[in-house]
């Protein structure tokens, strides 16, 4: 099934992106949007997909709903890597097109959701903590992942994330400034008190009709932050002020200590 309309959801690491995508999957008329073009080599083993051609065709196949709504998502860590694994196909990589052309041909009728989160700090503690654990999500009824090992606090870790953060909104930002894309727009910490009322409202901005007694799926999703996040982020802040004031320096966190997983 060719899709009608397409949305990509824009994103960075533990921003509440997981939780979007299920409130717009519980609708049952916004696609079934997922995050495929970072771990792409599970997928590709999963569903055999000869070709990247053909893995782009699966994924659109696998997140259309029947009326022929599209969605998947995105993090900018790897955003430009997955436009130039577009680009080098020989289907959609003809022509001298823009990132945002090449990836309105391949998704149709392309429209932006940008989900950011206001609090960078807690932000950042979650993704260094499910680095360390491997546990990426946890769901109601389902028996919990067991964590790799236990996380360890690490101030260097924390705030290179959010600086990294910080850094990877602002390039969404040029990027849909670049092409004068207006995205629409979720806070998370407004998401998770409004599930439904977004949902609803993301159909709307899309103009997918919706039946006023629309019965959304089950809400799974649990929160993933406990005490020992928010002594993380207590910790992380008095150790910020502290090393401000003094104007100690700090050895930077090196890029090979962490294998990049998203949210």
């Amino acid at each position: 099934m060719s899709p009608r309309l397409s949305y990509l959801i824009c994103a960075t690491p533990r921003c509440g992106s997981n939780l979007l995508c299920e409130a717009l999957e519980n609708t049952g008329l916004a696609g079934i949007p997922a995050e495929y073009f970072w771990d792409e080599a599970h997928w590709t083993r999963k569903w055999g997909t000869a070709s990247y051609t053909d893995y782009l065709h699966e994924v659109i196949k696998r997140s259309t709903t029947q009326n022929q709504v599209f969605g998947t998502k995105v993090m900018w860590g790897y955003f430009d890597a997955f436009v130039t694994r577009v680009r080098e196909t020989s289907e959609y990589g003809r022509g001298n097109r823009s990132a945002h052309e090449l990836l309105d041909r391949l998704f149709p009728c392309l429209r932006y959701i940008w989900i950011t989160r206001r609090d960078k700090v807690r932000q950042a503690v979650s993704f260094w903590k499910s680095l360390q654990t491997l546990v990426w999500f946890s769901k109601a009824g389902i028996d919990p992942t067991p964590p790799r090992k236990e996380p360890e606090y690490r101030f260097e870790a924390i705030d290179h994330f959010v600086q990294e953060i910080v850094m990877h909104e602002a390039a969404w930002q040029a990027y849909f400034d670049r092409h004068v894309i207006v995205p629409y727009s979720v806070i998370y910490e407004d998401l998770v008190s409004t599930y439904e009322e977004t949902a609803l409202k993301i159909l709307d901005w899309l103009g997918v009709s919706n039946p006023p007694d629309l019965v959304f799926g089950p809400r799974l999703l649990q929160k993933q932050a406990d005490d020992v996040s928010e002594i993380w982020v207590d910790r992380y802040r008095q150790e910020k002020r502290e090393r401000e004031q003094s104007g100690a320096p700090y050895s930077p966190f090196p890029e090979t200590a962490w294998n990049h997983k998203q949210d």
